[in-house]
This record gives structure tokens, sequence and C-alpha cells, in this order.
């Protein structure tokens, strides 16, 4: 039972190695929709389970479980929204669900890993399987094939930045376990070496969420890779960098002020570059690929306070921005004929051609901006108090001034909705399950938008 949703997760992957072999592949849609949903809830019935395994190199408790439940249901909602149209070869469906499968695999290892070798294991087996699938799109064009080398490159330098980091920490405390290195990490916090070994470390997780300066590469992989493809990365590895984050901060909460002088100056360039850029977008891709920029500085105001309401807070912030982030993307997928992109001048007369689609975009739309009432205001507020009562008042106006910039782009999406005509564009027309993933999407973002506080609680249990 301890390592139940990582064995299930293990064998789902297996199994779609030797579907690939095979030849016929007609109904491998109804199978990986059955088998995601048995990891589902099979990740459900662990959330309870406590233990250590590999020496206590693996740590099982809430906290893990937790994300462990995040990152499969976003592995879930992404499969359900896969479409036969989108841009993957039918011949390379196995082998994409397989590669999906051990991303999610290496990042539920690495919620888990309590010492350094097991997450950097963890995290380059979640990494190589997306180096995989980025490219796999039925036209090889010169910017898929850029997005996919600069995905690579930039994954293999933060890893490699981040392997330099952990050689520090490890010559400093003599072990790579960290409940042995963070006792010992304040004694050298007077000295650069502490903080430069720390932030280092850490650079590999600011590479996931695409943190300023770590953010270059997410602009051309969203726009170069396919729209499921772009939705999983977007999303899903933001989880457990997120708690990856969490368990070290947390855990060096004696830290002095300059550790959280730089998580500060680093939250507020990544909020106000990825706004200012946001402003300009044309592609609906590379609009979301900046409003994640600006998210992730967002979220850091959750870790700036070393506590557990902020940890909490920035839970709660990431398990909403799944939410909003994949109904976004579900728009996207959705208007895509043949899985291109979509620019925002293709979301002209949506209110017209599809009501519902039109008020997804909307609530996604109004949750990524802060408006109430919608999860997004509440994540906000959360993370904005915590920073506030920690006496970060500077990066609260930033991020204050910052929400209000990013509602121009989002407003904007919703205006070119409900605002202008369909100009002769056909109507859609949502199919069954379509529709019932739209009101998933609208209930959950509206829920955590009304009733925030026990999920908060059970978050704030989980640190």
């Amino acid at each position: 039972m301890t390592l139940l949703p990582e064995l299930y997760m293990l064998l789902f992957s297996i199994f779609f190695l030797f579907v690939s072999i095979g030849k016929k592949r007609a109904s491998i849609f109804v199978i990986v929709r059955f088998l995601v949903l048995i990891g589902l809830a099979i990740a459900l019935l662990c959330t309870a389970v406590r233990g250590e395994l590999f020496s206590g190199a693996y740590r099982v408790d809430f906290f893990s479980q937790a994300f462990k439940f995040l990152l499969i249901a976003g592995l879930c909602l992404v499969i359900f929204m896969f479409e036969r149209k989108d841009d993957i070869e039918d011949d390379y469906l196995p082998e994409y669900f397989m590669f999906l499968g051990f991303s999610t695999l290496g990042l539920m290892m690495l919620v888990s890993s309590v010492e350094l070798i097991s997450i950097v294991v963890s995290l380059e087996i979640s990494s190589l399987s997306l180096y995989a699938i980025v490219p796999l799109r039925k036209a090889q064009t010169r910017t898929q094939l850029e997005a996919a080398m600069k995905y690579l490159f930039f994954g293999a330098i933060a890893t490699g930045i981040m392997l330099y980091g952990m050689g520090y920490l490890y010559g400093m405390a003599h072990s790579t376990y960290l409940v042995d290195i963070m006792p010992r990490l304040p004694q050298f916090f007077a000295r650069p070496l502490g903080i430069l070994a720390l932030i280092l470390t850490l650079t590999a997780f600011f590479f996931k969420l695409s943190l300023f300066p770590l953010h270059f590469w997410a602009p051309d992989v969203y726009e170069g890779a396919s729209n499921v493809t772009t939705a999983f990365i977007a999303t899903v590895p933001k989880i457990a960098a997120t708690a990856l984050i969490i368990r070290f901060v947390m855990m060096a909460s004696s830290a002095p002020s300059e550790l959280a002088f730089i998580i500060l100056i680093l939250a507020a360039f990544s909020m106000t570059l990825g706004n200012l850029a946001g402003l300009v977008q044309k592609d609906v891709k590379r609009l979301l690929a900046y409003s994640g920029i600006a998210h992730a500085g967002y979220l850091m105001m959750g870790i700036l306070p070393l506590n557990s309401d902020g940890g909490a807070a920035a839970i709660y912030y990431t398990t909403v921005y799944l939410f909003m982030s994949l109904a976004c993307f579900y728009v996207v997928i959705l208007l895509s004929r043949q899985g291109e992109n979509v620019s925002v001048v293709d979301l002209t007369g949506l209110a017209r051609r599809s009501p519902l689609l039109a008020f997804t975009l909307a609530v996604a739309a109004f949750s990524l901006a802060g408006i109430p009432p919608t999860g997004g205001f509440t994540g906000k507020l959360f993370l904005f108090v915590s920073a506030f009562r920690a006496g970060y008042l500077s990066i609260v106006l930033i991020g204050a001034v910052n929400a209000v910039i990013s509602m121009f782009y989002y407003l904007n999406l919703v205006r070119m909705s409900y605002s202008r005509e369909a100009e002769g564009r056909k109507s859609l027309q949502l199919a069954f399950h379509e529709k019932v993933l739209c009101y998933i999407f609208n209930i959950i973002i509206i829920y955590t938008g009304l009733m925030p506080f026990e999920l908060l609680d059970i978050f704030r249990r989980a640190i």
C-alpha cells in the first residue's frame, strides 16, 4: 500500500509499452481513460498511508500523498481532454501515453523523495519523458523542433546547476539526506556559500515553474508542442515543483533575510515580466505561457513567509491553477480543428458558436485574473495575506499592481468571445463528455472561490 500509486503508474506505463509493439489500437482512448480513473481511485485510497522506504530516502506522508492525488488528477484531466484530432500521429499514441505515465511516475516519486540522489533520479525520469513527447507532432516544422531542442537544453542546464548546488550541500553537511542537511545549513547562512547552495539546488524546480530567470523556454515550448502536451507541461510538473520547494524552504525555516530577499526579487521580476509580455501576445498558448510565468511569481509569495499558512496558501493556489489553466487549454483544444495553434482572433463570436465553451473560458479567465467569486481570487487573497502578515508589504503591492495589469489581456479573451460577431464561423457542437468536462472545470473553479476553508485546512495539515 505504501508504494501502490507509484507501482500502478509504473504498470500503466509498461502496459502501453507493450501496446506499442502490437497492431490493434482502435480502442486505446477507452482503455487509457479507464486505466487513469483506476489510478485516481488508488491515489485517493492511499492518502492515509504513512511510511518510509529505502533507508529513509523515500518518505510517504500526508504531504506527499496529497500531491500525488493532485498529480494523477491532473493526468486524468489531460487524458480526458485528449481529442483524436489533436496533432499527434495515431501510430505514436501508445508511446505518447507511456511517456505521460512515466513523467507522472517521476513526479510522484519526486514529492516523496527526501534525499538528494532520489530527487535527481525522480526529476530526470519525469524530464526525459517530457523531452520525448514535445516533438511528437504531425507536422515537423522548424518551430516544433526548436521548441523540443530548447526544452531539452534548458532542462539539462537547469539540472546541471541543481547538481552543482547539491554538491555544495553535501560538502557542507556530509550527507545527502534533507533531514541531516537542513539542521546544519543555518550555520552556513552567514556566508554567501550557504544561500548560494540552496538557490542553486532549487534551480531545477524554478525551471519547472518557469520562474524568472529560468522562464525563456516556456513561450516557445508552449507554442511548438501539441495542445495536449502543452496542457500537461504547463500544469502537472508545477505541482511537484511546488511540493519540493515547500519541502526545502520549510525545512530551512531559520533562513536569514537574504534568502527571502532573493525569493522576493525573483517573484517580483517573474510577475512583472510575465504580465507585461502577456499584453502583446496574439497566440493563446504563448499568452498562457507568459501567464504561467506571472503566476509562478504569485506562487512564491506563499513561500516567502516560511510558515505553514504561506505553504498551505501556495498549495491551494497550485491546486486552483491546475483547474483554471487546464480549462483554458481545453477551450484551445476544442477550438482547434486539426490540432493547430489558436490565436486570440479565433475566439471571435465564441459565445454564439458555443455558449458553454465561451462561459468556461470566461470563468477560467476571471479566475486567472483574480476576480471574485472564483478560486483564483481566493487563492491570490490567501497568498497576499500570508505575505503581508510576514511583513512583506512591498511584494504585496507589486502583486496587486500586476494583478490589475493582467486583467487587460485576460478580459480581452472574454471580450473577443462575447462582444464580437462570429463572422461566418461555424457553430461548435460539443459531445456529451466534452460538456461534462466543461461543467467540472466551472464548478471546481467557482466552488474553490466560494468554499475555500475546508480545502485550506487540509493543506495546512499536510504542511
